[in-house]
């Protein structure tokens, strides 16, 4: 097997989005980070000054999203803007889960995850890649934490981008949680792992160990006659 499609589900804070870029470049694959896009359909949605489902759905048409790879890293450009560092910004965060949980925008943001991906040598993360967008991948890996752990990364990473208000550990911690409820829930693609994912419990891990775990995964089946 020359290459395989690799997905990385799981909930906010778990480590997907900085495990995936590592062990792509690892194995030499591209990699997708899905959460941009439904990011950056936020973003245009609060330009537009959205206000119904339908603005939303009418506005998709407008929207032309792309992922490209620079020397820091994959950059997100919307209508050929990039958008990589503001659609990070906590009042995104706030509102994609309800974005995201749009049916349109869902398909939407599907068919462009697996036209980048067709072709395989991808490590693709999100919350549905294993189940919906690639539910035939080689290799499917579904990656929780504690709670506790999820907020704390969180709150290392604002630390680490913003210098004025910064949320505390238990703000973020009701956010994270209501997140979860809100993407396990929702009547779309629901986040859950695919039956035949394997299971990655990062709590007490380093960056290190996890991508360690998934690439041996990866040598293993890419190896296979």
């Amino acid at each position: 097997m020359e290459s395989i499609i690799i997905t990385i589900d799981g909930p906010a804070g778990s480590g997907k989005s900085t495990t995936a870029k590592i062990v792509a470049e690892l194995l030499g694959y591209i990699y997708v980070d899905s959460g941009a896009m439904y990011r950056a359909v936020t973003l245009a949605t609060i330009r537009h000054k959205c206000e119904t489902i339908e603005q939303i759905i009418h506005l998709l048409d407008s929207l032309h999203i792309e992922l490209k790879m620079s020397p820091q890293g994959q950059r997100t450009f919307l209508n050929g803007e990039d958008i990589s560092e503001e659609i990070r910004e906590p009042i995104i965060t706030s509102k994609v889960s309800f974005i995201s949980s749009i049916k349109e925008v869902r398909t939407a943001m599907v068919d462009l995850q697996r036209k980048i991906g067709a072709k395989g040598s991808i490590v693709m993360d999100g919350r549905d890649i294993g189940t919906v967008v690639f539910p035939h991948a080689q290799l499917k890996i579904f990656m929780i934490a504690s709670i506790h752990e999820r907020a704390k990364r969180r709150l290392d990473q604002m630390k680490s981008k913003y210098s004025e208000h910064i949320s505390d550990i238990t703000e973020i911690t009701e956010q994270i949680t209501n997140r979860d409820y809100a993407d396990s829930h929702r009547e779309i693609d629901p986040l859950k792992p695919a039956d035949d994912a394997i299971m990655l419990d990062t709590t007490g891990m380093s960056i290190q160990e996890q991508c360690d775990f998934i690439v041996k995964k990866a040598q293993q089946l890419i190896f296979i006659e």
